[in-house]
């Protein structure tokens, strides 16, 4: 799963560019990779307010952001997009709005409105479900040294669009027996 993660990490998001702001935080290897292996939507809330106050216990110069990884949990996007809600407002249940974001990934994500096969789901699509955990800061940091982070979603698009699904296929991002 962690091989997975990072070769996810570093052939699309980093590899592709889908997020500008990645390569520096994984080169200075403050990516957390946490496994969970529930498969219980409580459980997994429970592993996530553990990550987020793991993540709050140390400084962004040792951990800036950490990727819960979900393998066994919530394999159809619509699952894990309800479960998503649930994640986000566990963020605000612990008075964590402005302070922490998150950010989804999942093998079948689909943006609404979208086909399946559209090449521009890639943005959001990982090896195994996911939680993205982002310090608010470091985020407001990462836009500010960046001229116009809101072009990175059309940049990511025409990118994608490029690329097309073979070569999306040849990244050979899934998961691994």
């Amino acid at each position: 799963m962690l091989r997975d993660t990072r070769a996810w990490l570093e052939r699309a998001v980093i590899g592709l560019n889908l997020c500008p702001f990645a390569k520096a935080v994984h080169v200075k290897g403050q990516i957390h990779y946490a496994v969970c292996h529930a498969c219980e939507p409580a459980d997994i809330l429970a592993a996530l307010r553990e990550e987020l106050t793991s993540l709050l216990a140390l400084d962004a110069s040792q951990r800036d952001t950490t990727l819960l990884i979900l393998p066994a949990a919530l394999p159809d996007f619509l699952d894990f997009n309800d479960f998503f809600g649930r994640a986000d407002r566990l963020i605000g249940k612990l008075g964590l709005r402005g302070i922490v974001q998150l950010a989804s990934f999942h093998p079948r994500y689909q943006f609404a409105g979208t086909e399946a096969d559209d090449i521009g789901n890639c943005t959001n699509r990982s090896p195994y479900p996911m939680l993205h955990l982002l310090r608010e800061e470091s985020i407001d940091r990462a836009v500010g040294a960046f001229p116009d982070a809101s072009t990175i979603y059309e940049a990511n698009l025409r990118t994608l669009t490029e690329l097309g699904a073979a070569g999306w296929a040849r990244l050979d991002l899934g998961p691994k027996p």
